[in-house]
């Protein structure tokens, strides 16, 4: 099942709110990322049609396992983008938060295996 970019931010999204507040409704998701309720009702519509996603009863968005998954893979690539962005090129925090979550999109595995391992390993 392929996912849009603008699906992985949501996920993503969802993943960091859950891990700092235990639980996401639609309104905290247009409150982080600063879209209308409209846009994100749909998005949400189509990550539950999608089964990345439930919804409970009393507006809790939880990720299915498939959607865990995924939101984890695209936060790994955030955190390791950015952490080469900071730490090695010295691109500033501002800069390399929002180079960081458009690199995440873009890259192939073999690239982002490749970069994986030479931050991991850089002394």
């Amino acid at each position: 099942m392929s996912i849009h970019e603008s699906g992985e931010d949501y996920l993503e999204t969802i993943l960091i709110l859950h891990k700092n507040t235990g639980f996401v409704r639609s309104i905290d998701i247009a409150n982080e990322l600063g879209y209308s309720k409209p846009s994100i009702s749909r998005a949400v519509g189509i990550l539950k049609n999608d089964g990345y996603i439930t919804v409970e009863p009393n507006g809790q968005i939880i990720l299915t396992d498939s959607g865990k998954a995924k939101a984890e893979q695209v936060y790994e690539r955030h955190l390791m983008l950015r952490k080469f962005l900071t730490d090695i090129l010295g691109v500033s925090s501002e800069n390399s938060e929002q180079d960081a979550c458009r690199i995440e999109h873009i890259l192939s595995e073999e690239t982002y295996e490749k970069l994986k391992g030479f931050v991991e390993n850089y002394k």
